[in-house]
């Protein structure tokens, strides 16, 4: 059972930055790839980024690629996201999400049998 949390959201203005962070409980965080996924008000959940075990590797949603990086430090069973450049659109409830299947990092239905967090909001004003 891997149990995650997320935090850092808030209110920015546009042009702005925020940082978030998902802590991983387990000893077995370094098995799994990590995402970011988000939800708007009234809209579906959406991709936009992923990691690989090791963090060797990244891939992101167009609308972030530019402005977004995810990465993670295993030794503190932790995966953050960099968002800068915020614009309003980027408004969301911000999920982790932990990769256990094999289907691809960027469709939801790849973490149908894996673990999410509770979210955090991030509110971008204009």
């Amino acid at each position: 059972q891997v149990q995650l949390v997320e935090s850092g959201g808030g209110l920015v203005q546009a042009g702005g930055s925020l940082r978030l962070s998902c802590a991983a409980s387990g000893r077995t965080f370094s098995d799994y790839a990590m995402a970011w996924f988000r939800q708007a008000p009234g809209k579906e959940r959406e991709f936009a980024a992923a990691i690989t075990r090791s963090g060797g590797r990244t891939y992101y949603t167009d609308s972030v690629k530019g402005r977004f990086t995810i990465s993670r430090d295993n030794a503190k069973n932790t995966v953050y996201l960099q968002m800068n450049s915020l614009k309003p659109e980027d408004t969301a409830v911000y999920y982790c999400a932990a990769h256990v299947d094999r289907g691809s990092y960027n469709r939801r239905s790849s973490y149908d049998n894996g673990y999410w967090g509770q979210g955090t909001q991030v509110t971008v004003s204009s």
